[in-house]
């Protein structure tokens, strides 16, 4: 019996969720729907989801915009990587990293050792837009968010491409995207 349907026939997803031995790690830029996606992805998958920012919010009793600011980035990625390899250890199916994690080289190291990443990804304009429905964006409060999405998509890319999968996110609804997602899965596993 089939758990969902896809463009390219019906899809297995208790024979796919059995093969799949690593946790998936959603990477990309923020905006790009890595927490929301990751969800419905793990329930797809019948799978514990957890978000890495709620995990190091939790640790910290700060929020991310408050450790950006009483420390700097460079102290948060090392905290942000202690914690993604605590989950990661802990067998997490499926988390959802932020926006700058897989660029630290030792927690994109890590990812791709033990972990499954798939870089999550979309045009400039759905950045901007999904990213103006929140302000609790650190590195968007000091400029343009255009622009500053614009240079991070760019810094980033090269980083991002190295993720064993890469799917293209849309407006269109999140269930397409993790349809996208358990194809490529299929594919690669």
């Amino acid at each position: 019996m089939s758990n969902a349907h896809t463009s390219t026939g019906e899809l297995d997803l208790q024979a796919l969720a059995g093969r799949i031995t690593r946790p998936l790690v959603l990477v990309g830029l923020m905006g790009v729907g890595k927490s929301t996606i990751g969800r419905r992805l793990a329930t797809a998958l019948s799978r514990s989801f957890v978000d890495a920012d709620e995990e190091i919010e939790r640790a910290a009793d700060r929020s991310v915009s408050e450790i950006f600011e009483a420390h700097g980035e460079a102290y948060f990625r090392d905290g942000e990587r202690r914690v993604i390899a605590r989950l990661m250890e802990e067998g997490y199916g499926v988390i959802a990293t932020g926006g700058g994690a897989f660029v630290d080289e030792e927690t994109r190291a890590l990812v791709l050792e033990k972990g499954l990443a798939i870089w999550l990804d979309c045009d400039l304009d759905t950045l901007v837009e999904r990213t103006s429905r929140r302000d609790t964006r650190p590195l968007l409060k000091t400029g343009d968010p255009r622009e500053i999405l614009f240079n991070l998509k760019e810094q980033r890319g090269p980083a991002y491409s190295q993720a064993q999968i890469h799917v293209v996110t849309d407006d269109g609804p999140h269930e397409a995207t993790v349809e996208r997602i358990l194809q490529e899965l299929d594919a690669w596993q």
